[in-house]
């Protein structure tokens, strides 16, 4: 049996990425109702929110789902407290490092898949003993690293022994070949999501990556040391300027607070930040997640007959 199924107790070794604003209990239920692991997001989420999602989604699905942990958010304490409290078996964090949570998380017999973007964080968060890791590689939306999925899946896959989940670039059967051929044992999507049924994101986000094309996806924030990867549009053009022109960091992290909750909730085009990976371009239709899932899968097998998902 597949190594990922077997540690989260799922059909198909396919997780939906955390995306703050997106991954809500509609969309996590659904993933996992349809085999994968859904995510809700913690982002910068009090844990009142969290909760609440929580008990949602435990009224929309009876299968495993988990919590993507933002370690940079002023409520993470809180929001560990409340995954050990609500009994969540599986955790993805990023942005930092969960070592001090572990002991607590691990004695609650939770499962934490940390997100690295290289190999030495990788090792590290091994020896610490978590369950797995997810390699994200620069094709990802939202925030990156440099290093690109084909070149750091197969390094990290030969530097740890437990399940390496490959994320970044993945958005059907193809992909998940790819990602098995250079060893990942599952793989970590986002982008495909947006475009579900199920996902509750204003109507314009979807239409922005179901338009996008291929130099779409571009990067803002290089300068302030915090990549985000985000589809062309006004803000990010201006981000852009404000980076060329030597503009203070500060100033270009104001320009952008705020601006995620008014893409996916208010829907505006033009001063929204409407993170999407480089494999954007490749989605053209909106379905439910069984739909996409199914899709995959068998798209998956048909290309690699013996592929372990």
């Amino acid at each position: 049996m597949n190594k990922v199924c077997e540690l989260l107790n799922i059909k198909y070794p396919i997780i939906q990425g955390g995306m703050a604003w997106v991954a809500n209990s509609s969309l996590a239920s659904a993933v996992s109702n349809a085999g994968g692991l859904g995510l809700i997001a913690g982002g910068n989420a009090p844990k009142e929110i969290i909760k609440e999602e929580i008990r949602k989604c435990r009224e929309l699905t009876d299968k495993p789902f988990g919590v993507n942990v933002m370690l940079l958010s002023p409520f993470v304490d809180e929001i560990i407290d409340l995954i050990i409290e609500e009994k969540i078996p599986v955790i993805t964090t990023g942005a930092g490092n969960p070592a001090k949570y572990l002991d607590r998380l691990k004695e609650a017999g939770v499962k934490v898949i940390p997100v690295v973007p290289s190999i030495a964080l990788a090792q590290r968060m091994e020896k610490l003993g978590v369950d797995a890791i997810i390699v994200e590689g620069t094709e990802a939306g939202g925030h990156i690293g440099e290093l690109t999925t084909m070149v750091l899946t197969p390094q990290v896959v030969d530097s740890v022994k437990i399940p390496v989940i490959a994320a970044g670039g993945i958005a059907d059967g193809r992909g998940i070949v790819a990602a098995f051929a250079l060893g990942a044992k599952g793989v970590q999507i986002g982008t495909r999501f947006i475009c579900s049924e199920e996902c509750n994101v204003h109507e314009n986000y979807k239409n922005m990556v179901l338009k996008s094309k291929d130099r779409d996806a571009i990067v803002t924030g290089r300068s302030t040391g915090h990549p985000v990867r985000t589809l062309k549009n006004k803000l990010a053009k201006e981000i852009l300027s404000m980076e060329k022109e030597g503009v203070p960091s500060e100033e270009i992290d104001k320009r952008g607070i705020g601006s995620l909750r008014v893409a996916t909730v208010d829907g505006d085009i033009h001063n929204g930040s409407f993170m999407a990976g480089q494999i954007a371009s490749i989605i053209k239709d909106i379905k439910p997640c069984k739909e996409i899932l199914d899709d995959m899968v068998s798209q998956a097998k048909n290309i690699m007959p013996n592929i372990e998902l």
